[in-house]
Parts: C-alpha cells; sequence; structure tokens
C-alpha cells in the first residue's frame, strides 16, 4: 500500500472523512517524504490534520509545540476519544504528572505529545526527549518564532536547538497568519534543510468582511443579534469589563448571551466554553482570550466592537467564522474614538524599561525567591494581591509582565480548570497488602476502586465530593486521607486547581543584571505603531475590497474583488469604474486633508467632463462618513479618516 491510500485509509478510520481539503494531501506527503515544511492555512483550514495523519501512518510519536494551552486540551481530549493516545504538559501541572507523561513518552505509550515552547529548553525536557522515538515536530503558531511577527516569543527560538537531538526528523511549521518577511524568517529560524512553503490562498469566498463608522455601536450589534437570534456567534472587545456589560445589554433585549474573560476561574470559563461549543449559549461576548483552538464549524458573524491591535489579529479572530464553508460575516464597528484610543493604548503598552525591571525585581520577592534559585518553580499567582502589596499601577504592571513573559523569564497561565487526580502507584498486590495493614484507609480505596477506572496505569480524574458523599463524610477528610495515602507512597494525588499560574523559566537573576536591549524594545514598538497604522488604513479604506486588501497585506498581489463586502457593494452601485474612483479618491483626500473646500472648488481640480463623476465619489463618501458636506456645501474630510 502506497502513502496516497495509507493516509486516506487513517482519515476515514479515525476522522471519518472521504478526502482530504485543499493542499492537506501536498503537506502530508512532503512531510512523509521527510521534507521540512511551512504550511500556510487559513483559520479553519484543517491544520491539525497535516500532522496528525501523517504521525498514524509513521512509526514513533509526533511533538507538537503551541502556546494554546486550550488547543492542546481540545486536542488530547478529541484525539482520546477517537482512541489515539495523546497527552499534553502545561502550567499548574503537578511535577509527578509532568514526570509520568514524559515517562510514557519514552516507553512508546504516546502517539502525540503537545507542549509549550517555554518547556523545551528544562532540564527534564531535555533529558527525556533525547530517548524518544520523535516521527515528526509540529510547531503551530509558527510566527512567533518570527521577530517580524505579531507576537513574536523568544522562548521558539529554542526549536531549533532540539533538532540535534533528532537530526533526521522533519519539522512541519504551521501558521494562518504569515506576511512575506515572517514566511522567510520562520524556515530561517527553524533551520530549514532548504526552503519549502505549501500555501493555500488566504481568500474565503463565504467570509464577507465588513467595517462600519458607527457612533451608537450598542444599537447596532443589537440589530445584528437580532438579525442571527437563532444562530452563534462571536462579539470581540478589547477589556474584561465591557465583556459582562455587553452581554448583560444582550441579554436584557433577551438574546441568549455569556461573557468570557481571562480573569474568570478555570471552571467558570469551562461552563461557558461548553455551553457555547454545544448551542446552549448563542453569542458569547469576550476579550481575544476566547477562540484560540476552539473547533466550532457553525459561527455565522464575528463582530469587532473595538479596533484590533493589528490585521494579523483582526484576520484569525475574523477567520473563526464560517469554518463549515456556509456564509459568514465578519464585521468590525469602529468610530474616531476607537482610533485615538488605539494610539494611546500603544504607548502605555510599552512601559518604561526602569518599570519592567521593577516588577520583575518584585516578582522575585514575592515569593521568597533568592538569587539564583528558582527555576522550573510554579505557584499560584492573584495579579490584584500583587500590585496592592506592592501599590503598583494595574496597567503598568500587567504589560510589563507581558514584556517579562516575552523575553523567556516566566510563564504567567490562566486560570485553568484542574480537577483532581488520582494515580495508584503500586500494584494490586502491594496495594492489597496496604489496605490489610491499614483498616482505617481501606473504606476510602475500596470506594476509588469502585467508582474509577484505569486508576493502576494512569492519573484518573476523581471527585472528592462524590468521594465524600458515598462514605457519608465531611469534603476535607476525604482530601486529608488522599494526603495521608500519597505520603505514604501508595498513589500519587494531585489536588484540584482553577487558579492562574507562574512559572520560572530561569533562576531568579539580580534586577541589575536583568536585560532589555534599548534597540530591540525600540524596534519592537516601532513595528507595532506600524502594525496599528495597517489596521487604522484598513478600516479607513473606501477604495479597496476589504478582502483584496487583507489578502495583499499577506503578499497575495493578484487578488481580486470580493464583490460582497461593505467596499464593493457601495461601489457596485456607483456607475464609474474602479480605476475612475480610485484616480479621483487620489486626488481629492490629500487635498480635504489640507484644507476645507467648496463642492466646486473639487470639481475644478479636474476636467469639465469628468464633475458628474466627481460629485458620485463626493456622496460616496459623504455617504460613508469619511467627509462632511454642510449647508453651505463645504467639504470637510473626517478627522484620521
Amino acid at each position: 500500500m502506497n502513502s496516497n491510500q495509507k493516509i486516506k485509509q487513517v482519515l476515514i478510520k479515525y476522522w471519518g472523512y472521504s478526502s482530504f481539503r485543499p493542499l492537506q494531501e501536498d503537506i502530508i506527503l512532503n512531510v512523509l517524504n521527510g521534507n521540512d515544511t511551512l504550511a500556510l492555512l487559513p483559520t479553519g483550514g484543517g491544520k491539525s490534520l497535516t500532522f496528525q495523519v501523517p504521525t498514524m501512518v509513521s512509526e514513533g510519536m509526533c511533538l507538537v509545540v503551541t502556546p494554546l494551552i486550550a488547543l492542546m486540551k481540545d486536542q488530547v481530549h478529541n484525539l482520546n476519544q477517537k482512541n489515539i493516545s495523546a497527552a499534553a504538559i502545561y502550567s499548574g501541572m503537578a511535577k509527578a504528572e509532568i514526570e509520568y507523561v514524559f515517562q510514557k513518552s519514552v516507553y512508546g505509550k504516546l502517539k502525540f505529545l503537545y507542549l509549550s515552547p517555554e518547556r523545551l529548553e528544562t532540564e527534564i525536557f531535555l533529558n527525556y526527549f533525547e530517548k524518544m522515538n520523535i516521527c515528526l515536530i509540529a510547531v503551530d503558531e509558527a510566527h512567533c518564532i518570527s521577530q517580524w511577527g505579531y507576537d513574536f516569543r523568544p522562548p521558539y527560538l529554542g526549536i531549533a536547538n532540539i533538532r540535534k537531538y533528532h537530526p533526521n526528523v522533519p519539522i512541519l511549521a504551521l501558521t494562518a497568519t504569515a506576511t512575506l518577511p515572517v514566511v522567510k524568517d520562520i524556515q530561517d529560524k527553524l533551520c530549514f534543510t532548504r526552503h519549502n512553503v505549501q500555501q493555500k490562498s488566504f481568500y474565503r469566498s463565504n467570509l464577507i468582511y465588513e467595517v462600519y463608522y458607527e457612533e451608537d455601536k450598542l444599537n447596532r450589534l443589537l440589530k445584528i443579534c437580532e438579525e442571527y437570534k437563532r444562530k452563534t456567534g462571536i462579539v470581540y472587545v478589547r477589556n474584561r469589563k465591557k465583556t459582562k456589560e455587553i452581554a448583560n445589554f444582550l441579554l436584557k433585549n433577551k438574546i441568549r448571551a455569556d461573557f468570557y474573560h481571562a480573569g474568570l476561574s478555570g471552571a467558570e470559563r469551562e461552563k461557558k466554553q461548553n455551553d457555547w461549543t454545544s448551542n446552549k449559549t448563542g453569542i458569547i461576548v469576550s476579550t481575544n482570550a476566547f477562540g484560540m483552538g476552539i473547533d466550532k464549524h457553525d459561527v455565522r458573524f464575528v463582530v469587532h466592537m473595538d479596533l484590533p491591535d493589528c490585521i494579523e489579529s483582526y484576520f484569525q479572530e475574523a477567520g473563526r467564522g464560517g469554518r463549515d464553508e456556509k456564509l459568514a460575516r465578519g464585521m468590525l464597528l469602529y468610530n474616531n474614538f476607537d482610533i485615538n484610543s488605539s494610539r494611546k493604548q500603544l504607548e502605555t503598552s510599552f512601559p518604561p524599561i526602569e518599570e519592567i525591571k521593577k516588577t520583575y525585581y518584585l516578582l522575585g520577592s514575592f515569593y521568597n525567591i533568592a538569587i539564583g534559585s528558582g527555576k522550573d518553580l510554579t505557584f499560584d499567582f492573584n495579579f490584584s494581591e500583587f500590585t496592592t502589596t506592592y501599590s503598583l499601577s494595574n496597567v503598568v504592571t500587567f504589560y510589563a509582565f507581558k514584556f517579562i513573559e516575552k523575553q523567556g523569564y516566566i510563564i504567567l497561565s490562566e486560570a485553568i480548570h484542574n480537577p483532581s487526580k488520582v494515580h495508584i502507584k503500586v500494584n494490586k498486590n502491594e496495594l492489597y497488602k496496604f489496605q490489610v495493614e491499614n483498616p482505617k484507609l481501606d473504606m476510602l480505596i475500596k470506594m476509588l476502586l469502585r467508582s474509577y477506572t484505569g486508576l493502576f496505569s494512569d492519573f484518573v480524574k476523581i471527585d472528592e465530593a462524590v468521594l465524600a458523599k458515598r462514605l457519608k463524610v465531611g469534603d476535607e477528610q476525604i482530601i486529608n486521607a488522599l494526603k495521608k495515602i500519597e505520603q505514604m507512597n501508595i498513589i500519587s494525588y494531585i489536588e484540584r486547581s482553577d487558579k492562574p499560574k507562574v512559572t520560572f523559566l530561569t533562576e531568579r537573576i539580580h534586577e541589575n543584571d536583568f536585560f532589555i536591549d534599548d534597540d530591540i524594545y525600540k524596534n519592537r514598538k516601532i513595528r507595532e505603531a506600524e502594525r496599528l497604522e495597517c489596521m487604522i488604513e484598513y478600516v479607513e479604506s473606501t477604495a479597496k475590497c476589504r478582502s483584496q486588501f487583507l489578502l495583499n497585506y499577506f503578499g497575495e498581489t493578484n487578488a481580486k474583488r470580493c464583490g460582497k463586502c461593505d467596499v464593493c457593494l457601495g461601489r457596485n452601485k456607483l456607475t464609474i469604474n474602479e480605476l475612475e474612483f480610485d484616480n479621483i479618491l487620489g486626488v481629492i483626500k490629500p487635498s480635504l486633508r489640507s484644507k476645507s473646500m467648496t463642492t466646486n472648488e473639487v470639481c475644478n481640480l479636474f476636467k469639465p467632463e469628468e464633475k458628474h463623476k466627481v460629485l458620485e465619489v463626493i456622496r460616496w463618501l459623504a455617504d460613508n462618513k469619511k467627509i462632511t458636506v454642510d449647508e453651505n456645501k463645504i467639504i470637510k474630510w473626517v478627522i484620521y479618516s
């Protein structure tokens, strides 16, 4: 049986599909031929199958590097449901569980191991990695490895370093958003043996991009939601407070809505996510914490209530609509306040270097970590407690932590719902002997064995409250008894937790040794500003098709007009052609930006026979709130437009 037949057989057996999506098969065959490959697939393009399928027809295990805990947990769950052995290692896991997962990896009991890039340089990983039978290294969100990318993360640079342990294993790098410089940089940073890009056009015929200048956003949102009353949607906002306010507004207007942000407990976020994916909730109002790695196909609309900070973020978030390839809309509502606010936000997001150093120093003091120690230690982290303890500004501290994390000193993880788990470390004979010698603990062990299966072979999720109810004792009594059995080396017991975590990736260094290169800091700020200005240009554009603008940004220079977006629909009503419109706008815009003019003065910039065309463009600009025309026919270009 050849490779084509094998991969199609696996596709049918485990995923139930009879054929691959465009480009998936080409990527898979590239990987099976041992080629380092960069796959550019749009959001919803089926990236996960491009590393899952070739792994299933190969000897050995796939190492999946991703920063997205939600994606890890979701894909591990889905693979296990298909009886494919997979596990993930992420912040907040107990050391015993991490060790156990690594041991399974070495003994060939896993086909997929998911972990974050920060784990790649830890001593425990490197000790085990050399002994693993690896057939493929998959790097998700690969744009994070490039300093030209919108979410550069230094720990990604460590991926190239681990290749020496398995020099003949190919790398598959995956991303949904990458400009041309980033595409080249990814391949260079991952030490590709030769450049090899498999790219599907980012164009999605079923997804309509729309931008509307709107002062009364809530009313406009309500109309959109009423239009899609029985459908699924996502509403993105930039701060946590607004998620709740807008969700409550929609609920009061009889729209099935809920809110979501990273500040909720792990259990709350898991419930809200499950309610939305199971359609109990129609619309989720969220910060950008929502959606990464969540595979929901029937999202009919995505609304941005605030201006995203870059095209890449917007493209990914809007791209969560219409993964079922049916019609979906990505709508962005903005006004002049948003543009002002975004520019101010950019300044705020770059706190002074001295403030960043101070925050790092105080974090070490907060946990009483001595200089030269603390590497790989994980602690529960309460942001409010930290800022209150040292009388710090919440905003400055938040962005200082972002810098410290991106420099590779720490990992800050959101609250994750980690239920309690138990693994029996001894064999059945040793356990029976223990029960005989410890009659007071015998009933609890019997109840564990009756209530849960697989305790001897793996960590199993348990519920102390259920055990307590069945044994007619208090929850605390069960917890204490489990801890006692663990101390006696019979079980590994991990108590439930849903608090945010901070993990120190390096030994704590002295404040004076904490270094952020001034040029890197300034260059990063310049690149962020350039990305924001591109985003502003996108929303202000009245001449270019929305889809065409986005595709041009990602290097697809031959993209055609979609014919469906707000710009195209408006332009379709004009009697003049696209080139004429662009030429007239190219004269009007700079002229009006320098000074206000009467209608006649604007028309006089052109030949007399072009007057009717000029008036048509002026009407279009007025209808789209790019200009104002008063009773004296004085035309003003709207500020910041």
